[in-house]
Parts: structure tokens; C-alpha cells; sequence
């Protein structure tokens, strides 16, 4: 399904978005239509268009009343992630944990599975294993792969509502700063050549933390080029009038 949302940045406009559909920020993908940058005398605005194959649900959609008052006490408030209590809290993260474990050892390593964070609508499960870079993968794809089979798993479980985000050796963190320092030393070279620059197949949270970080370059602009799950950022110099 494809959806429009406008915003003052990009960032609001992605938030609107999550928050009408009921999804995870990271549960879709996003093309920017238009982007007005502030000025003297004008505000910014950009314009996105969102694209998912997961189920949404609008904001005020009412839930099965016996189910709904299960996943509350559950949840945790909306706020900051839990840290610092490994052990599983209830039938659900012990199944998650249950499940990644056996999966990584009909693949022939050994793991240790364990809660690595609580959001609202978000769970974080941390990986150690000696076989780490394996199940990582180049350019995180393998961890990926797990975290795909996990949230399918999740949604078997009843728990659609729910994002499992899977992390090993401080990969997604590594990752997110690698990123960061990429955008801008590309941004660097795009200004000096007035050219352009089309970098690696990323999934959507990669490519809207490049496109996030650029943002706010006045004379860099993005955008996405190709199809399914892993395209690439085109990073280009913007004429200015």
C-alpha cells in the first residue's frame, strides 16, 4: 500500500505517518515528494510517500476488548527503551527467545539469547555467539534475515503489534555511527564535484538515516532509486537558483 504525509521536516512527517498507520518507524519505507527548505520568510515542508506491505490499523482503530487489555499489561508506557533485565517477563519474550535460540541452532552455532531492551510496541533481543560475524553477515544481511524470521514469528504468535529488533555485538549501533560518517563525507564530495553519488543497497532504516542526516545540507539532496527491499541513495548536488 502506498500513503502521502506531509510534515514541517521530515522528521515530523515520518512521525505523523507511524502514527496514523500504527507502525513502526522502521517498518516501512519512504520516498520524499517534495521538500521546502525554512526560510525568512517561508516554513519548511516536505512532503513523503510511504510505502508498506504490512497491515495498518488507523490511529483511533478499537481493539478485541479481553485481547487488548492482555497486550496493555504487557506493553511499558511510550518513552525511552528499557535496559538492564535480561531475563524473559513473560509467555511471549520467553517463546522470542526460545525461538532465535533453536533457529540458530538448526543452523549449526551456538547463541546466547536474551532480552536486550522494552519499548512500547518494540522488544530488542541480543545475540552473543563466538560465530557473531556469521550471523551478522556482510552489511548486517544475515542479522536481517533473523530479524525478518523473528517479527514473522511475533505475528504467528498474535502479536502483529509488536517490532523485534535483533542486535549482536553492538552491530545496529556501529552501524547507525558508520552510516552517519558516511552521509557526510559523501555530502563532501558531491559539493566539491557538483556531481552526484549512488551508494550501496540499504534497507529502509539505512537509507533514512542517510536521508535524515542530510536533511539539512542546503545544496545536498537524496533519494531513493530501485525496487524492492534494498535500494540505493543517490546523493546529489542541488542547483541552487
Amino acid at each position: 500500500m502506498i500513503y502521502e504525509f506531509e510534515g514541517r521536516t521530515e522528521k515530523e512527517a515520518i512521525d505523523r505517518a507511524a502514527e496514523e498507520l500504527g507502525l513502526e518507524k522502521d517498518g516501512f519505507d519512504v520516498e520524499i515528494l517534495e521538500t521546502q527548505r525554512s526560510g525568512l520568510f517561508k516554513k519548511g515542508f516536505v512532503k513523503i510517500r510511504v510505502h508498506t506491505d504490512k497491515p495498518v490499523r488507523s490511529a483511533g482503530a478499537e481493539e478485541d476488548e479481553d485481547d487488548g487489555e492482555s497486550r496493555r499489561r504487557e506493553q511499558r508506557p511510550a518513552g525511552k527503551p528499557v535496559y538492564g533485565d535480561p531475563e524473559a517477563k513473560n509467555e511471549f519474550e520467553q517463546k522470542m527467545i526460545d525461538f532465535m535460540a533453536g533457529l540458530i541452532s538448526r543452523m549449526g552455532y551456538e547463541a546466547e539469547v536474551s532480552i536486550l531492551f522494552r519499548e512500547d510496541r518494540k522488544i530488542g533481543i541480543k545475540i552473543e555467539s563466538d560465530s557473531s560475524s556469521i550471523l551478522i553477515g556482510k552489511k548486517g544481511k544475515n542479522l536481517d534475515a533473523l530479524q525478518l524470521l523473528a517479527n514473522i514469528y511475533a505475528g504467528r504468535l498474535g502479536r502483529e503489534d509488536m517490532r523485534v529488533i535483533l542486535d549482536s555485538e553492538n552491530y545496529r549501533i556501529r552501524r547507525e555511527e558508520s552510516l552517519v560518517r558516511l552521509a557526510y563525507t559523501v555530502a563532501d564530495r558531491v559539493r566539491e564535484s557538483r556531481s552526484s553519488v549512488l551508494l550501496e543497497p540499504m534497507n529502509p532504516f539505512d537509507r533514512r538515516l542517510i536521508h535524515t542526516t542530510l536533511n539539512d545540507i542546503a545544496d545536498v539532496e537524496t533519494k531513493s532509486e530501485g525496487e524492492g527491499l534494498y535500494k540505493q541513495v543517490r546523493v546529489y548536488w542541488k542547483v541552487r537558483v
